[in-house]
């Protein structure tokens, strides 16, 4: 690879990874806005697009300008420009061709089928229904057609047709119901209004709504907490740990991905519940 040709892909992929900056930030947190989310992925992809489409030539203005400034040579994009021993290079091909081809536009490409295989079609469809449940401004986003839609045709299997139909009536009772319930009326995520009817016992009188929330939940892209899991497994079980049992290793990796909240046990704290649990033949105290 020439000198040339490294600071063409560097320079490619810091365009590529500041267009895509804000996107992974957001989908890095871990209570997801998904109206926003699916937003920006559509935002991302579009601009991603436009930059293939005409940003060829403000980057190799780019790159010659920087070869220019460190005194790098530029090679002559006119010339034939060959893979390996010439002798065995079937079709001729330009500098030209290689740098905005077989480098620009595949790296390109990379990224945008990247982009459109983790969000299918399908899956943004899914996510941008279930933020019809999304309580924050009041309920503002609340759509019971959108819900019961939801819930018919990604959930066959969780509601009979029966309950498709009892889940639609329910909805507008509870629309009403949580706006002027203290416990249900000032959330901001999906979450929260699982806790709210869990804690305010309203999940008995809306038992459908409550289900459909706690499938909704599951929705990788509804938490980061997935993605979290994987990043962390490879921290917790190494080579040196690779006997760990299914469940030491689930409960080191909530200790891990929570470590906000578990800095805030002490040392004493643990100690009283596992004296508590049961006695032990040696004392902790």
């Amino acid at each position: 690879m020439s000198s040339y040709e490294f600071i063409f892909i560097l320079l490619l992929l810091n365009d590529i990874f500041g267009t895509t900056d804000t996107l992974c930030r957001a989908l890095q947190h871990k209570s997801q806005d998904i109206v926003n989310a699916m937003s920006l992925v559509e935002i991302t992809k579009m601009v991603l697009k436009e930059m293939r489409d005409e940003g060829w030539d403000s980057l190799l203005t780019k790159v010659n300008k920087f070869c220019k400034d460190y005194s790098i040579t530029v090679p002559d994009f006119s010339a034939s420009h060959f893979e390996g021993r010439p002798c065995r290079q079937v079709d001729t091909i330009t500098y030209e061709h290689h740098y905005h081809f077989d480098i620009f536009n595949a790296a390109l490409d990379v990224q945008i089928e990247e982009l459109r295989a983790r969000f299918e079609e399908k899956i943004v469809e899914l996510l941008k229904l279930s933020s019809s449940l999304d309580p924050s401004n009041g309920y503002k986003a609340f759509d019971a057609n959108a819900i019961c839609s939801l819930a018919g045709k990604y959930y066959p299997l969780d509601f009979s047709e029966k309950e498709i139909d009892r889940l639609a009536f329910q909805l507008r009772i509870f629309h009403g119901a949580a706006l002027a319930h203290p416990a249900l009326a000032n959330l901001s995520s999906v979450a929260e209004l699982c806790r709210g009817l869990a804690e305010s016992g309203k999940s008995k009188d809306f038992d459908l709504v409550d289900r459909l929330i706690r499938l909704v939940l599951t929705l990788p892209v509804s938490t980061a907490s997935g993605e979290r899991a994987f990043s962390a497994m490879k921290l917790v079980k190494t080579k040196l740990r690779n006997k760990m049992g299914d469940d030491f290793l689930a409960d080191g990796l909530v200790i891990y991905i929570e470590r906000d909240i578990v800095d805030t046990f002490s040392l004493d704290d643990i100690l009283s519940d596992f004296i508590v649990l049961k006695e032990r033949r040696v004392r902790l105290r």
